[in-house]
């Protein structure tokens, strides 16, 4: 071809034409509910900051539409759910066919980076009280540095009662945080390499300052003088009596107790046009509360739906409530006895359709050399489909067939909803992974579908108010598909 020979446009309709969810979401209805929706979206995340709180709001808001919960090993009903451990819970809604034509499943998990107290984690040096700690997930340590912190979790006793413990979130609660190295003397910090200058023994947490009250001095001629409390670390000792008087435990109760650091206050609009959201915890809360939603929205299915919210992704999906456990099959196995008795379990799980609802890193405007760009998710441009995950050379990964991808295309085009398609940056730079290859096991066809993040992992994580709403109504198509 010569330099001066117009090349031919593409017909209309060969080429590929992103939509903007802001674009395609106009009228003032849709606007509406977009506002409501995230609103919605914002109350439940400044809430629900660990798994345990996401599942309990998961069963009140079940309860409330009407689902059974399953007790004794049973499910009594068409619309009922399971909880395991307080950190996990399996949702089925009957559909009009049987199980064993299939059934869509959509899966998120609740769990978040953060930091965790250890098991002993209470001393006493220079002045101030502090709590040890052991980080959860991959964070970026650097980032959870001189922050406002709240502790959230559980004691259990000896005597089995288990006391929820929330401290740093109510207005007139203290909260906590991790002392960071002043600049005056971070001179040799700042020549070390990011993954050597902050040190994880190091992440410990400000807890207390001023001691408990000495005991009174014995009289003179009484027998031998009694110790301090403690020894001589009266700041311990004042907080385990505060910790004593609020919450009624004991410094041994740490031991069976299952407690969390993690940024206190509320999620919060971004921007001042209020389109962005930022809070903690959006990976994965924001596929949890749009799946939630989607399933409320979806009634009268085709096919059964199946929601499952688990525990544990982020430290590779490992035990008794992680997507590795046998919970899903147990699960299934007791609604194939309760729904369609006789059904062989390999070819219902065989029949089905899923999603793994999990959330995509964005393409982030200061860092664009880390990402493929034709290959790139934006904020605003609707849920992402991650066709495949894992590292390299897709070590690790699930990777979704053509046939199920094409489907999908055909069902979101058809109702109208915006979508992408991108990988989790430049192939060589890094890579991750989700729930979505432990169900692939199984035989059933799945992909990785959920919004795009900024600053994912960190304590303040950034979606699109019209990427929630979209990925709500995808979720939505789909479980009625």
């Amino acid at each position: 071809m010569s330099d001066t020979e117009e090349t031919t446009p593409a017909a209309p309709g060969l080429t590929i034409d992103a939509k903007n969810c802001w674009e395609t979401y106009a009228t003032p209805q849709e606007r509406e509910a977009m506002k409501t929706l995230a609103d919605n979206y914002i109350a439940f995340l400044s809430a629900c900051k660990t798994e345990r709180e996401t599942v309990q709001y998961v069963q009140g808001v079940l309860a409330k539409a009407g689902f059974a919960e399953s007790l004794d090993g049973n499910f009594a009903g068409d619309a009922v759910y399971r909880v395991m451990k307080g950190k996990t819970v399996f949702v089925a809604r009957k559909g009009k066919k049987p199980l064993s034509e299939g059934f869509r499943l959509l899966g998120a998990h609740c769990d978040t980076p953060r930091i965790d107290l250890k098991q002993r984690p209470l001393y006493q040096d220079c002045g101030v009280a502090q709590l040890k700690t052991h980080y959860y997930g991959g964070i970026r340590k650097h980032q959870w540095l001189a922050r406002a912190l709240a502790l959230h979790g559980v004691v259990a006793k000896k005597d089995g009662t288990v006391i929820p413990v929330t401290i740093g979130e109510d207005p007139t609660d203290p909260v906590f945080t991790i002392p960071d190295l002043l600049p005056h003397l971070a001179y040799r910090q700042v020549e070390k390499k990011l993954s050597e200058a902050f040190e994880a023994e190091k992440l410990n947490i400000i807890i207390g300052h001023s001691p408990a009250e000495k005991p009174a001095a014995e009289p003179e001629g009484t027998a031998e003088a009694k110790p301090a409390p403690n020894g001589n670390d009266l700041i311990k000792a004042k907080v385990l009596a505060l910790l004593n008087e609020r919450y009624g435990i004991e410094e041994a109760d740490l031991y069976s107790a299952e407690l969390q650091a993690v940024p206190a206050g509320p999620a919060r609009l971004v921007g001042l046009d209020g389109a962005l959201i930022g809070g903690y915890g959006q990976d994965d809360r924001v596929c949890v509360y749009a799946g939630l939603t989607a399933l409320l929205d979806a009634d009268t299915p085709e096919h059964t739906q199946i929601v499952l919210f688990w525990d544990k992704e982020e430290i590779g999906s490992e035990g008794s409530t992680g997507a590795k456990s046998r919970f899903f099959e147990y699960c299934l196995e007791d609604l194939i006895e309760a729904w369609e008795p006789g059904a062989r379990k390999s070819r219902v799980l065989a029949a089905g359709k899923a999603v793994s609802a999990d959330v995509h890193g964005a393409m982030d405007p200061d860092y664009q050399d880390l990402h493929e760009k034709l290959n790139a998710a934006l904020l605003g441009f609707g849920p992402c489909f991650c066709k495949f995950t894992g590292h390299r050379g897709k070590v690790g990964a699930n990777d979704a067939h053509p046939e199920y991808v094409a489907w999908l295309r055909s069902l979101l085009d058809g109702a109208g909803i915006p979508w992408q398609m991108a990988e989790l940056g430049r192939v060589d730079l890094g890579g991750g992974g989700t729930v979505a290859k432990f169900l692939a096991v199984y035989g059933m066809d799945i992909i990785d579908f959920g919004p795009a993040v900024l600053s994912m992992h960190s304590p303040f994580e950034i979606t699109s108010v019209a990427d929630l709403y979209a990925t709500k109504l995808a979720y939505q198509a789909f479980l009625l598909s």
